[in-house]
């Protein structure tokens, strides 16, 4: 639920003669007792309306992009079809064979990593860095056709899944509108409001009279506000599950989670990538030369190594970073169920030095491993792809009916009229200061929600001061109440 909703009466409009408050009581309607946290409702509304009306254009944005971004698998298979596939052949060359046709081919650059072909008719990718004109944090794919060693294109690659150009493309302006570490400041701006945004919508879906609810049979504002309403309450759960992964790799809000999760002994291991020394020590890069992946016993036998291990595929081999570091072979599956083994592999003997299974990774990794994947739209595949496509849609949808909904409010006279101020005044201590408590800790880790919701709080509490002054401060849309 992207933008706000009031579901106050107008008080005046019917001694004014005015047209009925779509949101007034009907006579057949019981009026419903009020409970104890009544007096937070119109303070949650008024934050969702403000929350709504302000940070929906950033959400529209994210909303937009990321629908995009669920497209985009399925479009990088089709625009990339020659350089991603191959006719299925007889007997696939040994891995060192095709790395040496790769970089016949473009002898440019370092080896990086090495993904063998994961399927029959997949080809495998030889990844290049340091090549002049890709960008430094990418690195250049060159496809080879597993069994006849014919190279079949390179392209520029991006992250651990593997986004060629286009997939990359709109995975940067979904993360930063191509604006680099300043436009990462929107996407967390957005996913710190949008569980707020989601969770003040279903308090005041839920705290609404039932037969105020219904969709059919209504017209107007009461329309708007039921279809927004009931589409926000059945997409709040993949909001908040959006905004919390989302956040777990921003950039402020992130580190905090890093920071939280190192503490408690939570933090993605790694496997160790340092030889086992000995007489063998220094072997790293006896038999490379020029940035080629060859070194001590050879790429096959460390992919044997790391099968013999239980490594299937898709895996990644990363070659020794220096003479006293090992291989590392690493399984890349993201899709359910996740593969997400490694080892370490001596470049002198040939020996495992070092296994790491992802059933041994802490919980909170786990989770977050998942989340991010799930996010992303990797875990379920084609599945997952449209859910989160149906969110998106979701969302874009909510938002324009919040700001419909607040022209409506205008009644023709004047567009969007805001909530009235104060309603944080007629909440008990009870409540308003363990809320107080919990948004102060919130805003803490969360900075850009807590940064803006402070200043927000700071302007409002002014420019109620200065109405107050005049004599026109209002409180929940009662005159001169204190």
């Amino acid at each position: 639920m992207s933008t706000a909703s009031s579901t106050s009466p107008n008080p005046g409009s019917a001694r004014s003669g005015g047209p009925p408050s779509d949101e007034a009581p009907q006579p057949t309607v019981p009026a419903a007792s009020p409970s104890r946290w009544a007096p937070l409702r119109p303070l949650v509304l008024r934050l969702h309306f403000y929350a709504g009306v302000l940070v929906a254009p950033f959400l529209l944005v994210a909303a937009a992009t990321g629908l995009l971004y669920a497209f985009s698998f399925q479009a990088e298979k089709l625009v990339y079809a020659h350089e991603l596939t191959v006719p299925v052949g007889g007997t696939k060359l040994p891995v060192s064979e095709q790395v040496a046709a790769a970089r016949k081919a473009h002898p440019e650059g370092t080896v990086s990593a090495i993904r063998p072909s994961p399927e029959a008719d997949a080809t495998t990718r030889v990844l290049l860095s340091g090549v002049a004109g890709v960008n430094p944090d990418h690195t250049l794919a060159v496809f080879v056709d597993p069994y006849t060693g014919k190279v079949r294109g390179a392209l520029e690659q991006y992250g651990s899944t593997g986004a060629l150009p286009l997939r990359t493309w709109i995975d940067e302006l979904h993360r930063d509108l191509h604006l680099g570490d300043t436009g990462r400041l929107y996407s967390e701006f957005a996913a710190s409001w949008l569980w707020v945004i989601a969770g003040g919508g279903l308090v005041l879906w839920f705290s609404r009279r039932r037969a105020l609810r219904k969709v059919r049979g209504t017209s107007g504002r009461r329309r708007t506000l039921s279809l927004h309403g009931t589409v926000g309450v059945w997409a709040a759960a993949g909001f908040v599950f959006l905004s919390a992964t989302g956040l777990t790799w921003s950039t402020y809000a992130g580190a905090n989670i890093d920071e939280l999760r190192t503490s408690l002994g939570q933090a993605t291991p790694s496997v160790s990538a340092a030889a086992s020394g000995g007489e063998h020590a220094g072997h790293g890069t006896a038999a490379g030369t020029g940035g080629d992946a060859e070194h001590g016993v050879g790429l096959d036998r460390v992919l044997a190594a790391a099968r013999a291990k239980g490594l299937g595929d898709p895996v990644e081999i990363v070659p020794p970073a220096d003479a006293n570091s090992a291989y590392v072979v690493r399984q890349v599956q993201r899709s359910w169920p996740e593969k997400q083994d490694s080892v370490a592999v001596d470049p002198g003997t040939g020996e495992v030095t070092d296994i790491l299974r992802f059933a041994d990774y802490p919980v909170l990794a786990k989770l977050t491993r998942w989340g991010i994947d799930l996010h992303t739209g990797i875990l379920f595949g084609l599945v997952n792809q449209l859910a989160l496509a149906l969110l998106a849609l979701s969302l874009i949808l909510l938002i324009l009916w919040g700001y419909r909904m607040w022209w409506q409010r205008g009644r023709g006279a004047t567009f969007g009229r805001p909530i009235p101020r104060g309603a944080w005044a007629e909440v008990p201590p009870y409540l308003l200061v363990p809320a107080m408590a919990v948004i102060a800790v919130l805003g803490y880790f969360v900075p850009l929600l807590g940064i803006p919701l402070a200043a927000f709080l700071a302007v409002d509490i002014v420019l109620g001061e200065i109405a107050h002054r005049r004599g026109g401060r209002t409180y929940g849309g009662r005159a001169g109440v204190k």
